[in-house]
């Protein structure tokens, strides 16, 4: 009898527990602003984190406080930020979408080794032996931790070690550029045609006792070509994407290491 007791005493208090939290919930409950569930509706999933918040719903809130702003969303593209636009009644201008490109072209072959390192296979990991195996402290490890991080699949390697990535899959989240240590994976436009694919800063000398296909600063792409749109940067040529691109190819066949090469 006890034991029945002690059920229905049990099975009772669960009962008014459970109309309590239904009745607090209800009372609770705040209905959320139309436009917000459009906002989170729109989000592509991705949750990448490349517009600088935790996920896309955390996104969809902050454009609709009027924390951020539309069109952060690489993934979405100017699709998506044109949809926000037309949610929240603003306009939002179009931005060309901006992918990764690794800048650097050195490999077992091009690229002198200074030892032999059997670590974990971590861009992040090598690095802190001595700048890692390569002469080239500035270059890529060719271990593959932005492959690892790629939520999109876009970043592979190729036969001869080269890191590269694919720009068709390239969704512009940046995860790549932030996990790797010699920051050799930048942010380019998608439709940027010729690119200097090296990060080496120092001088020509240095350069050439290191890598066979990196930049020496010798200013040819930049003064033999008038208009040119490439400048020496700190011994490094730079594409300024901002001018107009037409001199792009005839500069870059004047480069002796044929560092500026031609992105397909």
């Amino acid at each position: 009898m006890a034991i029945v007791i002690a059920f229905l005493i049990v099975g009772g208090l669960g009962l008014i527990l459970g109309i309590g939290l239904a009745v607090a919930d209800k009372k609770l409950h705040v209905e959320k602003d139309e436009k917000l569930i459009e906002l989170e509706e729109a989000m592509p999933g991705a949750n990448c984190g490349g517009c600088g918040y935790a996920g896309c719903q955390a996104y969809a809130e902050a454009v609709f406080k009027g924390e951020a702003a539309p069109g952060l969303c690489s993934p979405g593209g100017n699709a998506l930020a044109e949809k926000m636009g037309q949610i929240l009644g603003v306009k939002v201008e179009a931005k060309e979408k901006m992918v990764a490109f690794v800048f650097c072209r050195g490999n077992r072959d091009t690229t002198k080794t200074e030892f032999v390192y059997s670590g974990i296979q971590d861009c992040n990991a090598a690095s802190l032996l001595q700048g890692g195996p390569s002469a080239c402290k500035e270059g890529c490890l060719h271990l593959g931790s932005c492959i690892s991080v790629c939520p999109a699949g876009a970043i592979s390697k190729t036969e001869d070690g080269n890191i590269v990535v694919d720009k068709e899959k390239c969704i512009g989240c940046g995860k790549c550029t932030t996990v790797c240590p010699n920051n050799v994976i930048k942010m380019v436009p998608y439709s940027a045609e010729y690119i200097v694919a090296c990060n080496n800063h120092q001088n020509g000398a240095q350069v050439r006792k290191a890598c066979q296909v990196g930049c020496i600063g010798c200013r040819i792409c930049q003064v033999k070509v008038e208009g040119s749109p490439f400048k020496v940067e700190n011994f490094l040529s730079v594409n300024d994407y901002s001018v107009p691109q037409d001199k792009a190819a005839e500069a870059a066949g004047l480069c002796p290491q044929k560092c500026i090469i031609r992105r397909s």
